[in-house]
C-alpha cells in the first residue's frame, strides 16, 4: 500500500525572536515534529524572499541569513546549518514548467524559515531549500504554483510556507499586551473560516474583504505564502490549526496544516 502524501504547512512566524523564545507558538512548532513523518527534504516558501521572477536556491550549504535589524546579539549568533537540496531544485524546476525558474546560488535560509526550523528540526539534518515569491505576479499565480508543487508531497517533501495572514508593522505595539483591533481579528477569522471550509477563492481574492483586508495586508508578501500551501492541498486533506492568535496587536500567528495522515 502506498504511503499517504506528506502534510503541507503554513506557519505564522511572527517576530524573529521566536527563534529563541519558549512560548505557546514555538512549543506548537516543536510538537509538529512529533506529529509529522520525517521528510526527505523541506521546500520553504518564506515571505522574506520576495523577488522579481521565481527563483530557487541551489546551494549545497545554505547560509543562515540574519535579515533583520535591532535585535539582541544572541539572535545574530543563531546558525541553522541544514544541507541544501540542489537535486530537489531540479525536480521543482521541472514541475513548474513552462515557467522560467532562476537557479540562485547565493540565497540561503532567511529568518522566516530558520526561526521555525530551529524548533521543528533542531538538529538541522534535513535538506532544505527555498523558493522565492515573484513580487510581480497576482495572487492567482501563486496559488497555481502551489498546485503544480503538489506532487512533491508524494515524494516525501514537506512544503513549508511562512508568513503572517495579518501583518501590519505600522500599527504594531511593542511591550504591554493589548487586544487586537477589530479589523485584525475580523480578517484573521475570515481567513481561518475560509481555510476550514475549503473556500480557497476567498483567500485568492482576499482584497474583497475591503477595509479589514487593506489594514491586515498592507503589502502582500506575508500573505502570499499561504496560497502556495492552499494550492498544494487536496480535497482529501483534513485541516487543522496548530497555532492561532494575534501578537503585538497586529501580527497573526495563525498556522494551518493540510494532512491526509492520522495524527501520531
Amino acid at each position: 500500500m502506498s504511503q499517504p502524501p506528506m502534510p503541507t504547512l503554513f506557519i505564522g512566524h511572527g517576530s524573529p525572536m521566536n527563534a529563541l523564545e519558549d512560548n505557546p507558538h514555538t512549543r506548537a512548532w516543536r510538537k509538529l515534529r512529533e506529529q509529522l513523518p520525517k521528510p526527505r527534504a523541506i521546500l520553504a516558501i518564506s515571505a522574506h524572499w520576495f523577488s522579481r521572477g521565481t527563483q530557487i536556491a541551489v546551494t549545497d550549504r545554505p547560509a543562515t541569513l540574519h535579515d533583520f535589524h535591532g535585535f539582541p546579539p544572541a539572535l545574530y549568533e543563531c546558525e541553522y546549518p541544514a544541507p541544501g537540496a540542489p537535486e530537489l531544485a531540479g525536480e521543482i524546476r521541472e514541475l513548474l514548467q513552462p515557467l522560467k525558474v532562476g537557479m540562485d546560488e547565493d540565497w540561503g535560509l532567511d529568518h522566516g524559515t530558520w526561526s521555525i526550523l530551529m524548533h521543528m528540526y533542531p538538529q538541522a539534518e534535513i535538506p532544505t531549500l527555498q523558493l522565492s515569491i515573484d513580487a510581480t505576479k497576482p495572487a492567482e499565480f501563486h496559488y497555481e504554483l502551489g498546485r503544480q508543487l503538489r506532487p512533491l508531497r508524494d515524494r516525501g517533501v514537506l512544503i513549508l510556507a511562512s508568513g503572517n495572514v495579518v501583518h501590519n508593522l505600522a500599527q504594531m505595539t511593542w511591550g504591554e499586551r493589548i487586544a487586537a483591533p477589530a479589523w485584525a481579528d475580523n480578517f484573521n477569522t475570515l481567513v481561518k473560516d475560509a481555510l476550514a471550509r475549503g473556500d480557497h477563492q476567498s483567500l485568492i481574492h482576499y482584497p474583497l474583504a475591503g477595509h479589514d483586508a487593506r489594514l491586515a495586508v498592507p503589502t502582500p508578501e506575508h500573505f502570499l505564502p499561504l496560497l502556495y500551501v492552499a494550492g498544494a492541498s487536496s480535497e482529501e486533506d483534513t485541516v487543522t490549526f496548530p497555532t492561532d492568535g494575534i501578537e503585538l496587536g497586529t501580527i497573526s500567528m495563525l498556522s494551518v496544516m493540510f494532512n491526509r495522515r492520522a495524527a501520531v
